[in-house]
């Protein structure tokens, strides 16, 4: 009889030792997957951003005239809209275009988060435009604020008539890690 008790006992043990081995190995390949979309994925993400925000900048934006639709202070009036610098001809910026984005995101915090759904982007950005006789910046600029990770692009375009270097930073200072 005590053999019979015994081996109850031990089958009892091993069910539950068992079971909390496959909860502990479902959480483990769980948390462990989420940390890997989130992190391994995160410097991707980042590149196909820039990829895109770096082709689009260079586009005339939906409507071809946004900068004349919005209101840079009200971002009800924003919607429907995609932010493009470009005129049109060929590696040609609208300096109307370039006023209606810095405004856009140097009014207020508010409007500067409004803008990245605008431009594509889910991270921070930092767009410069330089001439060596002028720059203008957009965005928040990063090194100022710890940044986790930023990748970089660079390309070129015309001003008014004015070859000017075009510098995009996408950034974050927020971890890739399961938050």
């Amino acid at each position: 009889m005590k053999a019979q008790f015994w081996s109850f006992d031990v089958i009892f043990a091993m069910i539950i030792f068992g079971s909390a081995l496959i909860l502990l190995t479902f959480v483990w390949v769980n948390v462990s997957s989420q940390y890997n979309a989130a992190y391994g994925y995160g410097i991707q993400t980042m590149q196909a951003q820039l990829q895109s925000l770096q082709s689009r900048i260079l586009t005339q934006g939906v409507p071809s005239n946004w900068n004349s639709v919005v209101n840079v202070t009200n971002t009800s009036t924003w919607s429907n809209v995609s932010v493009g610098l470009g005129t049109g001809a060929g590696g040609q910026l609208s300096q109307g275009k370039i006023a209606a984005l810095v405004a856009m995101t140097s009014y207020n915090t508010i409007t500067y988060e409004a803008t990245k759904p605008l431009m594509g982007v889910g991270y921070d950005y930092y767009i410069t435009i330089n001439s060596g006789s002028f720059t203008v910046a957009m965005g928040l600029y990063p090194y100022t604020r710890n940044p986790y990770a930023l990748q970089v692009a660079r390309q070129s375009a015309v001003l008014n008539g004015m070859p000017v270097s075009v510098q995009i930073i996408i950034w974050t200072n927020k971890s890739f890690g399961v938050g």
